[in-house]
């Protein structure tokens, strides 16, 4: 069952980073996000209701509040560079580089949360997926699109703190129900986005945003909302190097409709990167099976 949560969270997680792209056009990105958020706490709250778990808040360990915390700082930080990224650079580079982020995730998941089982495979497929990577990041991009630059960097420190959202939500999910652990961790984002937007003071650009881009950072927050859940649900009771292997597959949604919707053009040398980033998920999922 859990596969089958991480299959829904990788096309969740694919459809939002086309739906961002079309709403942080215009929008500053810092403000995007936390519209953003404002809609996946909604969500997440819902979802607490509907199963009946927010009781079970006051009998949570300092432990687990700790990792909820972590985990929520380190997705704020993570979504902040993201979507700045996707601002200023191409959507499909944008969120190849921002998956890379599962090579360090199953490092860490090997070293610090001891998942050795089926080692072998899942070194061979971490290594495939890094190579892919690799060989999608142009070394000749679109003239349009500057090869080098600060979406570049957005993009990196993106995947960094993805990989550590992940390990600290892993242990920080272990002792609640992942609904009501999703909703906490938002709150932590939604907190830290709007500190930053009052700092950046781009509160004022509310009124200015046109009615087309806020329609689509809705939808790329209802989309990451149900992203979200899929996917703590699946880190809940599946490995966490194999989830989140499974939902770096979202690579595939968000390339395939950059290519249709934004005309982003895709190599052979990045086609090829894309097929080892399939092969290299399936490898690691086959040894779970």
């Amino acid at each position: 069952m859990w596969i089958g949560y991480a299959l829904g969270a990788a096309v969740f997680a694919g459809l939002t980073a086309i739906l961002a792209k079309a709403g942080v056009r215009n929008t500053p990105s810092t403000l995007a996000t936390a519209l953003r958020t404002v809609v996946v706490l909604v969500g997440a709250c819902v979802m607490v209701l509907v199963v009946g778990s927010g009781s079970s808040i006051v009998d949570l360990s300092p432990r687990t509040w700790l990792f909820l915390v972590l985990s929520g700082a380190a997705t704020g930080a993570s979504w902040l560079c993201y979507f700045r990224a996707l601002q200023l650079g191409p959507v499909s580079k944008v969120a190849v580089i921002d998956k890379s982020s599962i090579v360090l995730t199953v490092l860490l998941a090997v070293v610090l949360l001891g998942e050795t089982d089926d080692l072998a495979a899942r070194l061979i497929g971490i290594a495939l997926i890094g190579v892919g990577t690799y060989l999608m990041i142009e070394r000749r991009p679109d003239p349009a699109t500057p090869a080098r630059g600060p979406w570049l960097l957005y993009a990196l420190g993106s995947a960094v703190f993805a990989a550590l959202t992940a390990l600290f939500g892993k242990v920080g999910i272990a002792e609640v129900e992942s609904n009501l652990g999703t909703a906490i961790r938002t709150v932590v984002v939604l907190v830290m986005a709007w500190i930053l937007v009052a700092m950046k003071r781009e509160g004022r650009a509310l009124r200015t945003i046109p009615r087309r881009e806020l329609w689509f950072i809705g939808l790329s927050g209802a989309a990451t909302g149900a992203s979200w859940l899929c996917f703590w649900k699946a880190m809940q009771d599946g490995p966490a190097s194999v989830v989140v292997s499974i939902d770096k597959l979202s690579i595939v949604v968000t390339v395939v409709l950059a290519t249709l919707i934004f005309r982003e053009y895709q190599s052979r040398r990045a086609l090829v990167g894309l097929g080892l980033i399939i092969i290299g998920t399936l490898l690691m999922l086959i040894g779970v099976v």
